[in-house]
């Protein structure tokens, strides 16, 4: 039997409320009032599909051994390289075995799913990790901008300590222009939204539905909670009925809360799923995109024992709200700003020297004396324990999944920050080990000496002018 081991979620630390956006644009659009009250989730200005893949991934990592892992399949349709492999920086943070198999999935809002499906169907042992996360743009006072949220989620896929058996899939492919975007584009594109929910939202996942149930031999009235992304404003319950779903059987939509996450959102739903179905409960989740694909999952009485079942509402807990418009075009990338020359200077990557720190920039690795136990951070050929001082006699030490207390902290007003004031605090590591890191995710009236605090890996800067995106770790305040 195969099927779902362990899941992680990462949603961004910000929230915007739709009426921000409504009362901030408009004036050019009216109609946006129109929309459905909530909020959406914005990635920080340190995060991008790629951050937030590998946040979901170490999340999983709570409940699944690193060391099994031998694949990796990242899904989205945002990532930062288009000829470099995502996937292997991912990987890297994630600190899995350099033999670990990396595949990327794009060009379609199903390729979550079909992530899903390709890491359930291979034939290779050993546990599998699928990361699907996106951050897609919508052009300003345009619906898109209101429905598409910022989310990631990860699974760990294997035959040990089931959660959620596999029991089936349903995959149609057709070549129907829903949303869509070529190099250069920064914004999605789409056709008349009437149009694509009549033609493609309404026709394409009824059918890909009633045809895994024709395989599986079963009736809706067999599934206990059934899966399909929201589309527009409104679309979701109107599929849902559609559908002839009993109200038991809809799984929320996350749409007032997250918003439309793109690759990642029906996969975001099934963890949702995870954390409210019994044993025995039969779950179908469904993608679509350029067609669409369905998955079934039956959960089993291993539920019981997963150390973690509320990943998504943690993240759906902890949250600021971003109140102002501006500072959302700003972290988009949609408001040039004047940001000093302490902000316009970059000096070039060297990429020789990122290749040769590539342990300690991505994988957060240290040494550990092997003659004494003490752990640091850089690896140095000397001990610095003082009653020690051993020579070359460290060994591999990773700090990315180590918790830590915040140690001492500062707030820079001086130097230039996306969203200031720069935050930097020492951290002092669980088990032993001390450095300084940027602070992210919080607020400077937020934060205590002594506190519990986690590392996430987070874009440090791009490099524009040589086609580069550099990536470190920062500290964040602990989610409880």
């Amino acid at each position: 039997m195969i099927g779902i081991t362990a899941y992680g979620v990462c949603l961004p630390y910000y929230r915007i409320k739709r009426e921000t956006i409504f009362q901030a644009m408009g004036w050019f659009n009216p109609g946006l009032g129109g929309l459905p009250a909530g909020e959406k989730a914005v990635a920080n200005h340190d995060e991008d599909s790629l951050t937030m893949a590998v946040a979901a991934g170490m999340d999983c990592l709570v409940d699944a051994d690193r060391a099994d892992v031998n694949a990796l399949f990242l899904a989205s349709t945002t990532l930062p390289y288009k000829e470099r492999s995502n996937g292997a920086i991912a990987s890297t943070a994630l600190n899995l075995a350099v033999e670990t198999r990396t595949a990327e999935f794009s060009g379609a809002l199903k390729a979550g799913t079909t992530a899903l499906i390709s890491a359930l169907t291979d034939k290779d042992p050993g546990l599998k990790m699928v990361c699907a996360s996106d951050c897609r743009l919508g052009k300003a006072g345009g619906s898109h901008e209101a429905l598409f949220g910022d989310a990631a989620v990860a699974f760990a896929l294997g035959r040990d300590n089931v959660i959620a058996s596999f029991e089936g899939y349903h995959s149609l492919s057709s070549d129907f222009a829903d949303t869509r975007r070529i190099d250069g584009d920064q914004f999605v594109r789409s056709w008349e939204e009437r149009w694509i929910r009549e033609q493609g939202y309404f026709k394409s996942v009824p059918l890909v539905i009633q045809g895994l149930l024709a395989k599986c031999e079963l009736g809706m009235s067999d599934l206990a909670k059934v899966i399909f992304p929201p589309w527009g404003a409104r679309d979701h319950g109107a599929l849902a009925k559609k559908l002839g779903l009993a109200k038991g059987q809809i799984q929320d939509s996350l749409a007032g809360s997250v918003g439309n996450s793109g690759t990642a959102h029906p996969l975001l739903m099934l963890a949702a799923a995870l954390e409210q179905c019994l044993p025995g409960d039969r779950i179908l989740v469904a993608g679509y995109g350029s067609g669409s694909e369905a998955v079934l999952f039956q959960v089993t009485d291993a539920i019981k024992d997963c150390k973690t079942l509320n990943k998504v509402q943690r993240n759906l807990n902890y949250k600021q709200e971003m109140d102002s418009y501006t500072k959302y075009l700003s972290f988009k990338g949609m408001l040039p700003k004047e940001i000093g020359i302490r902000g316009e200077e970059i000096a070039a990557t060297s990429l020789s020297l990122a290749w040769r720190e590539r342990d300690a920039v991505l994988r957060l690795a240290g040494g550990k004396c092997t003659a004494c136990g003490t752990p640091q951070f850089p690896r140095e050929r000397i001990c610095i324990n003082p009653e020690c001082g051993a020579v070359d006699r460290m060994e591999d030490y990773a700090f990315s999944s180590r918790g830590g207390r915040l140690f001492t902290y500062t707030a820079d007003h001086l130097t230039f920050s996306e969203d200031p004031p720069a935050l930097y605090g020492i951290v002092d590591f669980d088990g032993g080990g001390r450095y300084w890191f940027d602070l992210t995710d919080c607020r400077l009236d937020s934060l205590e000496v002594g506190q519990p605090v986690q590392m996430t890996f987070r874009r440090k800067y791009q490099d524009k002018a040589r086609g580069l995106y550099a990536y470190f770790w920062k500290a964040m305040p602990f989610k409880d």
